[in-house]
Protein backbone atom coordinates (compact mmCIF):
# COMPACT_ATOMS: atom_id res chain seq x y z
CA UNK A 1 0.00 0.00 0.00
CA UNK A 2 1.34 3.49 -1.14
CA UNK A 3 0.67 6.07 1.71
CA UNK A 4 0.76 9.89 0.87
CA UNK A 5 1.86 11.55 4.75
CA UNK A 6 1.63 15.30 5.20
CA UNK A 7 3.59 16.81 7.69
CA UNK A 8 6.05 14.03 7.83
CA UNK A 9 8.61 16.92 9.28
CA UNK A 10 6.31 17.36 12.60
CA UNK A 11 5.79 15.04 15.88
CA UNK A 12 3.00 13.48 15.09
CA UNK A 13 4.42 12.73 11.49
CA UNK A 14 7.82 11.59 12.28
CA UNK A 15 6.02 9.00 15.04
CA UNK A 16 4.46 8.07 11.95
CA UNK A 17 7.88 7.61 10.17
CA UNK A 18 9.42 5.68 13.07
CA UNK A 19 6.53 3.53 14.30
CA UNK A 20 7.78 -0.12 13.82
CA UNK A 21 4.65 -0.69 11.59
CA UNK A 22 5.17 2.09 9.01
CA UNK A 23 7.59 -0.76 7.73
CA UNK A 24 4.36 -2.88 6.05
CA UNK A 25 4.06 0.18 4.11
CA UNK A 26 5.78 2.32 1.27
CA UNK A 27 4.98 5.88 3.08
CA UNK A 28 6.08 8.89 0.76
CA UNK A 29 6.09 12.78 2.50
CA UNK A 30 7.53 14.91 1.20
CA UNK A 31 9.20 17.91 2.77
CA UNK A 32 8.27 21.86 2.16
CA UNK A 33 11.04 21.88 -0.09
CA UNK A 34 10.01 19.32 -2.55
CA UNK A 35 6.20 19.77 -1.98
CA UNK A 36 4.27 23.25 -1.29
CA UNK A 37 1.12 22.18 0.65
CA UNK A 38 -0.48 26.06 -0.13
CA UNK A 39 -0.55 25.38 -3.73
CA UNK A 40 -3.29 23.14 -4.55
CA UNK A 41 -1.86 22.32 -8.18
CA UNK A 42 1.44 21.00 -7.25
CA UNK A 43 -0.51 18.91 -4.44
CA UNK A 44 -2.62 17.91 -7.53
CA UNK A 45 -0.07 16.76 -9.84
CA UNK A 46 1.86 15.17 -7.12
CA UNK A 47 -1.29 12.97 -6.22
CA UNK A 48 -1.77 11.88 -9.82
CA UNK A 49 1.62 10.88 -10.85
CA UNK A 50 2.04 9.00 -7.13
CA UNK A 51 -1.53 7.37 -7.12
CA UNK A 52 -1.92 6.81 -3.48
CA UNK A 53 -4.00 4.41 -1.85
CA UNK A 54 -4.06 6.35 1.36
CA UNK A 55 -3.68 9.96 2.63
CA UNK A 56 -2.92 11.21 6.13
CA UNK A 57 -3.11 14.88 6.42
CA UNK A 58 -0.94 15.89 9.57
CA UNK A 59 0.52 18.99 8.48
CA UNK A 60 -0.06 22.26 9.94
CA UNK A 61 0.63 25.45 12.12
CA UNK A 62 0.41 24.07 15.62
CA UNK A 63 1.29 25.67 19.04
CA UNK A 64 0.03 25.95 22.88
CA UNK A 65 -2.53 28.90 24.32
CA UNK A 66 0.11 32.00 23.54
CA UNK A 67 1.38 31.10 20.15
CA UNK A 68 -2.66 30.96 19.14
CA UNK A 69 -3.22 33.84 20.69
CA UNK A 70 -0.81 35.96 19.44
CA UNK A 71 -0.37 34.33 15.37
CA UNK A 72 -4.50 33.70 15.13
CA UNK A 73 -5.00 34.60 11.88
CA UNK A 74 -1.91 32.68 10.96
CA UNK A 75 -3.34 29.57 12.65
CA UNK A 76 -6.84 29.96 10.73
CA UNK A 77 -5.39 31.17 7.25
CA UNK A 78 -2.50 28.34 7.06
CA UNK A 79 -4.30 25.71 8.68
CA UNK A 80 -7.73 26.13 6.70
CA UNK A 81 -5.78 26.40 2.98
CA UNK A 82 -3.35 23.77 3.74
CA UNK A 83 -6.50 21.30 4.64
CA UNK A 84 -8.54 22.29 1.80
CA UNK A 85 -5.61 22.25 -0.82
CA UNK A 86 -4.96 18.41 0.86
CA UNK A 87 -8.50 17.45 0.95
CA UNK A 88 -10.00 19.01 -2.65
CA UNK A 89 -6.76 17.75 -4.59
CA UNK A 90 -6.90 14.11 -2.70
CA UNK A 91 -10.62 13.94 -3.67
CA UNK A 92 -9.84 15.15 -7.30
CA UNK A 93 -7.04 12.75 -8.19
CA UNK A 94 -9.07 9.95 -7.20
CA UNK A 95 -7.88 8.93 -3.60
CA UNK A 96 -10.24 6.66 -2.22
CA UNK A 97 -9.34 6.81 1.67
CA UNK A 98 -8.25 9.72 3.72
CA UNK A 99 -7.41 9.85 7.34
CA UNK A 100 -7.48 13.98 8.48
CA UNK A 101 -5.87 14.74 12.08
CA UNK A 102 -8.48 17.08 14.14
CA UNK A 103 -8.13 18.57 17.46
CA UNK A 104 -10.16 18.89 21.00
CA UNK A 105 -10.10 22.35 20.05
CA UNK A 106 -12.51 21.60 17.75
CA UNK A 107 -15.20 20.89 20.64
CA UNK A 108 -17.54 24.34 22.05
CA UNK A 109 -16.09 25.81 25.71
CA UNK A 110 -18.88 24.83 27.45
CA UNK A 111 -19.46 21.62 26.00
CA UNK A 112 -19.77 19.06 28.80
CA UNK A 113 -16.68 16.41 29.44
CA UNK A 114 -15.88 14.46 28.35
CA UNK A 115 -16.67 15.36 25.05
CA UNK A 116 -18.69 13.82 22.49
CA UNK A 117 -18.21 13.60 18.55
CA UNK A 118 -21.90 14.81 17.83
CA UNK A 119 -20.77 18.16 19.92
CA UNK A 120 -18.84 19.80 17.27
CA UNK A 121 -20.82 22.95 16.17
CA UNK A 122 -23.37 23.17 19.16
CA UNK A 123 -21.69 25.90 20.78
CA UNK A 124 -19.29 29.29 20.99
CA UNK A 125 -15.38 28.06 21.20
CA UNK A 126 -13.19 28.78 23.28
CA UNK A 127 -11.38 32.29 22.34
CA UNK A 128 -7.48 31.71 22.91
CA UNK A 129 -7.43 29.16 19.96
CA UNK A 130 -10.81 29.50 17.68
CA UNK A 131 -8.60 30.38 14.84
CA UNK A 132 -6.89 26.96 14.69
CA UNK A 133 -10.17 25.49 15.84
CA UNK A 134 -12.13 26.78 13.33
CA UNK A 135 -9.66 25.56 10.47
CA UNK A 136 -10.35 21.95 12.30
CA UNK A 137 -13.72 22.31 11.70
CA UNK A 138 -13.51 23.36 8.14
CA UNK A 139 -11.58 20.36 6.93
CA UNK A 140 -13.30 18.04 9.50
CA UNK A 141 -16.66 18.87 7.20
CA UNK A 142 -15.14 19.11 4.16
CA UNK A 143 -14.28 15.58 5.00
CA UNK A 144 -18.17 14.86 5.63
CA UNK A 145 -19.25 16.65 2.69
CA UNK A 146 -16.58 14.55 -0.11
CA UNK A 147 -18.06 11.23 1.34
CA UNK A 148 -21.43 12.39 1.24
CA UNK A 149 -21.83 13.43 -2.46
CA UNK A 150 -18.78 10.54 -3.28
CA UNK A 151 -20.58 7.59 -0.79
CA UNK A 152 -17.35 4.99 -2.65
CA UNK A 153 -15.11 7.87 -1.04
CA UNK A 154 -14.06 7.31 2.80
CA UNK A 155 -12.44 10.77 4.29
CA UNK A 156 -12.60 10.17 8.21
CA UNK A 157 -11.47 12.44 10.93
CA UNK A 158 -9.42 11.32 13.81
CA UNK A 159 -9.86 13.61 17.17
CA UNK A 160 -6.74 13.42 19.10
CA UNK A 161 -7.02 14.53 22.65
CA UNK A 162 -3.46 16.93 23.31
CA UNK A 163 0.01 15.26 21.80
CA UNK A 164 3.74 15.31 23.31
CA UNK A 165 6.85 12.69 22.86
CA UNK A 166 9.95 12.60 20.93
CA UNK A 167 10.55 15.42 18.19
CA UNK A 168 7.91 17.27 20.48
CA UNK A 169 8.48 21.85 19.33
CA UNK A 170 10.16 22.25 23.29
CA UNK A 171 10.17 26.20 22.41
CA UNK A 172 8.75 27.80 25.81
CA UNK A 173 7.02 31.13 23.78
CA UNK A 174 5.39 28.70 21.42
CA UNK A 175 5.29 25.18 22.95
CA UNK A 176 2.17 23.01 24.55
CA UNK A 177 1.93 22.23 27.76
CA UNK A 178 4.27 19.20 28.66
CA UNK A 179 6.93 19.86 25.96
CA UNK A 180 6.95 23.47 27.01
CA UNK A 181 7.33 22.72 31.27
CA UNK A 182 10.03 20.37 30.72
CA UNK A 183 11.93 22.71 29.19
CA UNK A 184 10.95 25.71 31.67
CA UNK A 185 12.20 23.15 34.71
CA UNK A 186 15.14 21.77 32.78
CA UNK A 187 16.41 25.10 31.94
CA UNK A 188 15.33 26.25 35.78
CA UNK A 189 17.43 22.95 37.51
CA UNK A 190 20.29 24.33 35.21
CA UNK A 191 20.29 27.97 37.00
CA UNK A 192 19.52 27.02 40.27
CA UNK A 193 15.68 29.14 39.93
CA UNK A 194 13.93 28.12 43.51
CA UNK A 195 10.63 29.39 41.89
CA UNK A 196 8.57 29.07 38.91
CA UNK A 197 5.52 30.27 37.58
CA UNK A 198 2.39 28.32 36.18
CA UNK A 199 -0.37 30.21 34.47
CA UNK A 200 -3.81 30.55 36.20
CA UNK A 201 -4.26 28.56 39.71
CA UNK A 202 -3.28 25.10 37.85
CA UNK A 203 -6.91 23.45 38.27
CA UNK A 204 -8.08 23.24 34.90
CA UNK A 205 -7.71 19.70 33.62
CA UNK A 206 -6.40 18.38 30.12
CA UNK A 207 -5.83 15.33 28.35
CA UNK A 208 -2.20 13.73 26.64
CA UNK A 209 -1.28 10.94 24.71
CA UNK A 210 2.05 10.08 24.23
CA UNK A 211 2.86 10.38 20.84
CA UNK A 212 4.12 7.32 20.22
CA UNK A 213 1.01 5.54 20.96
CA UNK A 214 -0.92 7.95 18.98
CA UNK A 215 0.97 7.09 15.85
CA UNK A 216 0.20 3.23 16.56
CA UNK A 217 -3.64 4.09 16.47
CA UNK A 218 -2.82 5.28 13.15
CA UNK A 219 -1.85 2.00 11.74
CA UNK A 220 -4.50 0.71 13.53
CA UNK A 221 -6.69 2.86 12.00
CA UNK A 222 -5.48 1.93 8.17
CA UNK A 223 -5.62 -1.67 9.45
CA UNK A 224 -9.59 -1.63 10.52
CA UNK A 225 -10.39 1.04 8.52
CA UNK A 226 -14.13 -0.32 7.07
CA UNK A 227 -14.99 0.28 10.97
CA UNK A 228 -13.75 3.36 11.40
CA UNK A 229 -16.84 6.07 11.80
CA UNK A 230 -16.49 9.56 10.48
CA UNK A 231 -15.37 11.24 13.12
CA UNK A 232 -13.46 9.10 16.17
CA UNK A 233 -11.91 10.86 19.48
CA UNK A 234 -9.15 9.34 20.62
CA UNK A 235 -7.27 9.45 24.38
CA UNK A 236 -6.85 7.98 27.26
CA UNK A 237 -10.30 8.14 29.42
CA UNK A 238 -8.84 10.27 32.11
CA UNK A 239 -7.40 13.50 32.91
CA UNK A 240 -4.67 15.58 35.02
CA UNK A 241 -4.61 19.08 36.63
CA UNK A 242 -1.88 21.27 35.26
CA UNK A 243 -0.09 21.54 38.92
CA UNK A 244 -0.54 17.56 38.75
CA UNK A 245 1.31 17.87 35.31
CA UNK A 246 4.09 20.35 36.35
CA UNK A 247 4.34 17.87 39.25
CA UNK A 248 4.94 14.91 37.20
CA UNK A 249 7.62 16.79 35.08
CA UNK A 250 9.44 17.85 38.40
CA UNK A 251 10.05 14.54 39.64
CA UNK A 252 11.73 13.51 36.39
CA UNK A 253 13.56 16.39 35.75
CA UNK A 254 14.87 16.77 39.24
CA UNK A 255 13.35 20.22 40.10
CA UNK A 256 12.57 20.80 43.83
CA UNK A 257 11.78 24.48 43.89
CA UNK A 258 8.71 25.72 44.59
CA UNK A 259 5.46 26.97 41.86
CA UNK A 260 3.93 30.30 41.92
CA UNK A 261 0.44 31.17 40.39
CA UNK A 262 0.17 33.72 38.36
CA UNK A 263 -3.53 34.09 38.25
CA UNK A 264 -3.73 37.27 35.69
CA UNK A 265 -2.66 35.00 32.62
CA UNK A 266 -5.18 32.80 30.27
CA UNK A 267 -5.81 28.95 31.37
CA UNK A 268 -8.40 28.78 28.30
CA UNK A 269 -11.21 25.49 28.80
CA UNK A 270 -11.24 24.54 32.40
CA UNK A 271 -11.39 20.83 31.38
CA UNK A 272 -10.76 19.41 28.12
CA UNK A 273 -11.03 15.49 27.89
CA UNK A 274 -12.96 13.19 24.78
CA UNK A 275 -14.95 10.90 25.32
CA UNK A 276 -13.58 7.85 23.96
CA UNK A 277 -17.07 5.15 23.29
CA UNK A 278 -16.60 4.90 19.91
CA UNK A 279 -12.70 4.28 20.60
CA UNK A 280 -13.40 1.84 23.52
CA UNK A 281 -15.97 -0.36 21.00
CA UNK A 282 -12.80 -0.83 18.38
CA UNK A 283 -11.20 -2.27 20.95
CA UNK A 284 -7.59 -0.57 21.43
CA UNK A 285 -6.51 1.87 23.80
CA UNK A 286 -2.78 3.20 24.47
CA UNK A 287 0.07 1.86 26.45
CA UNK A 288 2.12 4.54 27.94
CA UNK A 289 1.56 5.97 31.11
CA UNK A 290 2.23 9.72 31.96
CA UNK A 291 5.56 9.60 33.86
CA UNK A 292 6.94 6.75 31.13
CA UNK A 293 6.00 9.42 28.85
CA UNK A 294 7.63 12.45 30.54
CA UNK A 295 10.87 10.46 30.74
CA UNK A 296 11.09 9.70 26.92
CA UNK A 297 9.92 13.17 25.70
CA UNK A 298 12.50 14.46 28.04
CA UNK A 299 15.26 12.12 26.95
CA UNK A 300 14.87 12.90 23.43
CA UNK A 301 14.85 16.80 24.61
CA UNK A 302 18.26 16.77 26.17
CA UNK A 303 19.58 14.72 23.65
CA UNK A 304 18.53 17.67 21.38
CA UNK A 305 19.77 20.32 23.49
Amino acid sequence: MKIFLTGGSGMVGKNILECPKSQMYKIFSPKKEELNLLNRTDILNYLFELKPDFVIHCAGRVGGIEANMSSSLAFLRDNVEIGLNVIEASSQAGVKNLINLGSSCMYPKTAPNPLKEKEILRGELEPTNEGYALAKIVTAKLCEYIVKEYPKKKYTTIIPCNLYGRHDNFDINSSHLIPGVISKLHNAVKKGKTSIDIWGDGNARREFMFSEDFADLIFFAIENFERIPQNLNVGLGHDFSINEYYEAIASVVGYSGNFEHDLSKPVGMHQKIVDISNLKKLGWSHKTNLIDGIRQAYEFYKGEN
